[in-house]
């Protein structure tokens, strides 16, 4: 038997590398986690942006989802880009079958370049089926603010959007703030069902090499439920993660560039130290 945790991340394919599949699967590796995957669509992008997509059907969903299930025990997953209603409901299905825990759900609806990554129908759809299945959903602020609704412009309207994404089934939600106006900051906040109010603060990076942050995120806390790691902790490496991810930049491509998912390892003290995160409860 298999003593490395197994992980897997149900997305949209890039191209360009830089998010989805292949975000997820860079992260996993780099945080000593196994990593398989379900292709929902494939992308032709690159930095600049999204040029054309290639939604899988519902039954290629459903057998790749299938073949995960019958053979690998997953002890974390995420959701990534998962386009239409009828995607959504076999990934839920599935979730449901195989009784997998841990999972995470991150919206992924908008590209950086503008291009819908979830059909319109498909918003209730992930409210229905997929929001009571998730033990954490890690919108930005512009998702947050499309499921629920609310305009966040301050702590407060933040607070609620964030207890509306509760109320629609989720155990707990993490807003992370890099939409935000604070230009010395960046901020996620926490919230669950307990009542558990965090904020995790890190300094803002000036810079456009953040292709790929949400799902790297995601993939980050993914990997450290799937070791055993307590949320909030998972949730501050996540970020500690990123930070680092987007503070050694790889500068490739003319656009969005992609993070650098090995800069949080491969720095070890001195990436760590860099990427510091402050916790306010």
């Amino acid at each position: 038997m298999s003593e490395i945790p197994q992980t897997l991340t149900i997305a949209g394919s890039d191209s360009g590398g830089g998010a989805g599949i292949q975000a997820d699967l860079k992260t996993f590796q780099e945080l000593g986690v196994y990593g398989t995957s379900v292709i929902t669509a494939v992308t032709a992008q690159n930095t600049t942006g999204v040029s054309a997509i290639y939604p899988m059907t519902s039954q290629a969903v459903q057998t790749q989802l299938e073949a995960i299930g019958s053979d690998f025990e997953i002890a974390a997953l995420k959701t990534g880009m998962l386009f239409d209603p009828e995607i959504i409901e076999k990934t839920a299905a599935a979730i449901q079958r195989y009784s997998w825990k841990k999972l995470i759900v991150d919206p992924v609806m908008i590209a950086k370049g503008g291009a819908k990554l979830l059909q319109p129908e498909a918003v209730e759809a992930l409210k229905f089926h997929l929001l009571p299945l998730a033990y954490l959903m890690t919108p930005n602020i512009p998702e947050a603010e499309a499921l629920t609704g609310i305009a966040i412009t301050d702590a407060s309207s933040r607070r609620q959007a964030a207890e509306q994404i509760l109320l629609l089934g989720a155990q707990s939600v993490v807003i992370k703030g890099g939409h935000e106006a604070n230009t010395k900051y960046a901020e996620d906040y926490f919230l669950d069902t307990n009542g558990e109010s965090i904020l995790f603060r890190s300094d803002r990076i000036e810079t456009d090499q953040t292709h790929g942050t949400g799902c790297t995120f995601a993939a980050a806390v993914t990997a450290e439920l799937a070791k055993g790691r307590d949320l909030q902790e998972a949730i501050c490496t996540a970020k500690e993660f990123i930070q680092a991810a987007i503070s050694d930049p790889l500068n490739i491509g003319s656009g969005h560039g992609p993070t650098n998912h090995a800069a949080y390892k491969a720095g070890q003290a001195a990436n760590r130290e860099a990427a510091r995160i402050e916790i306010f409860r």
